[in-house]
């Protein structure tokens, strides 16, 4: 008996996936951190922030930078900047969200409309600011689309926390 067949010895490769199958949207890059997530950054740490330079944070902050480092959990590094006092002198955090509602909770948790003024810089950014209290420093707090942009600092002044916000936003091109 003698069988033939009409194939190769060759291996076969399995057919290509349809042109036509849908492609899945792909989602939005988060660090899954909880809304009100802050930096933990120790003043030793010695890395540093990859879109701020540490002599303009001095200027701008009005304080010598003695401590720095940043905390990768966050999809945009978080920066956290120390003087001489044990807190830190700025904290930056960017977040980039899900969604605009959880960018908006986010300028909100930093921001709480009861306690602050509206902060509207740079163009297309809005959301919220407050000078230093007997409690804590001053914040700016903004968020266009999906990113949120917060800045602690321990200066009085809220324009310094806004000047480091705008830099940020320029400096990462957002």
């Amino acid at each position: 008996m003698f069988l033939a067949g009409c194939g190769t010895d060759q291996a076969q490769a399995p057919a290509p996936a349809s042109a036509s199958a849908s492609v899945e949207p792909t989602a939005p890059i988060t660090d899954g951190q909880p809304i009100d997530a802050m930096p933990a950054v120790e003043r030793t740490a010695q890395v540093a922030c990859p879109y701020l330079d540490m002599e303009w944070v001095a200027d701008t902050n009005g304080q010598r930078v003695t401590g720095y480092g940043t905390d990768e959990r966050f999809s945009t590094p978080s920066c956290v900047f120390y003087s001489f006092p044990e807190e830190p002198q700025l904290t930056v955090i960017v977040r980039e969200m899900a969604t605009v509602d959880d960018a908006i909770a986010v300028v909100d948790w930093a921001a709480p409309i009861d306690s602050t003024e509206p902060a509207e810089e740079p163009a297309g950014w809005s959301g919220g600011r407050r000078g230093g209290n007997e409690e804590s420093g001053a914040l700016y707090a903004v968020q266009k689309d999906t990113t949120a942009v917060v800045v602690f600092t321990n200066q009085d002044q809220s324009l310094k926390a806004q000047l480091v916000a705008e830099e940020v936003i320029a400096n990462l091109g957002l």
